[in-house]
């Protein structure tokens, strides 16, 4: 079994270095650590007043998995849920905040639990998880990353700005889709042509 320490560096390795996408709302990135993140920690690297693009540059592969540890596992509580479940929505947390536990809440119910759709990991939410995976043992790491991809995809629909994430300029898989497909036994992944055929109308 993976510790979760080296789920939060496999995480770390998958956002990459880092990058200052207009198009991003998250801003300033490094190793999938954002600026709006830095600046409500408070995390002025180089000690000069502020926290800007220069303290970004400075985040390190092991701070980043510190910080994920704290702030996108231990506070949200994900070590509630059931192990199969936990880097999945470990991984989504860092990637799209409390949308990762509204994600699985939606989940839950769409499966007959009822649950509060709040983004918040609780003793119902966990009861829930630890419910819905003795009723499907061999699915539901699958259809949470199946509801990932679905989630990715829909933000792409809403936001066209978004959609270059998604789906590559050669009509590929964009870095969202591969990376929830990551979590998606291969049986479940999406062809190309399946994939071409869902994104048809973005132009």
């Amino acid at each position: 079994m993976q510790t979760v320490r080296s789920i939060a560096e496999q995480i770390v390795a998958r956002e990459g270095g880092y990058v200052n996408d207009p198009d991003d709302p998250g801003g300033a990135t490094k190793h999938g650590v954002t600026i709006h993140t830095m600046r409500a920690l408070g995390l002025d690297l180089d000690r000069d007043g502020d926290v800007d693009e220069g303290d970004v540059r400075l985040v390190t592969p092991e701070l980043a998995t510190d910080l994920f540890l704290e702030h996108y596992y231990a506070r949200p509580r994900i070590g509630m849920l059931p192990e199969p479940l936990q880097a999945s929505v470990f991984d989504m947390q860092v990637n799209a905040g409390s949308n990762a536990v509204r994600i699985l809440q939606r989940l839950l119910r769409d499966m007959g639990l009822d649950i509060a759709v709040d983004g918040i990991i609780g003793p119902q939410t966990a009861r829930a998880a630890h419910a819905a995976l003795r009723q499907a043992p061999g699915h539901l790491v699958d259809a949470y990353g199946i509801a990932r991809r679905n989630y990715y995809y829909r933000l792409a629909d809403a936001r066209p700005a978004s959609r270059k994430y998604a789906r590559r300029r050669d009509g590929g898989k964009g870095g969202w889709i591969v990376r929830a497909e990551d979590f998606i036994s291969p049986r479940y992944h999406l062809t190309l042509e399946q994939h071409r055929e869902r994104t048809a109308s973005w132009g």
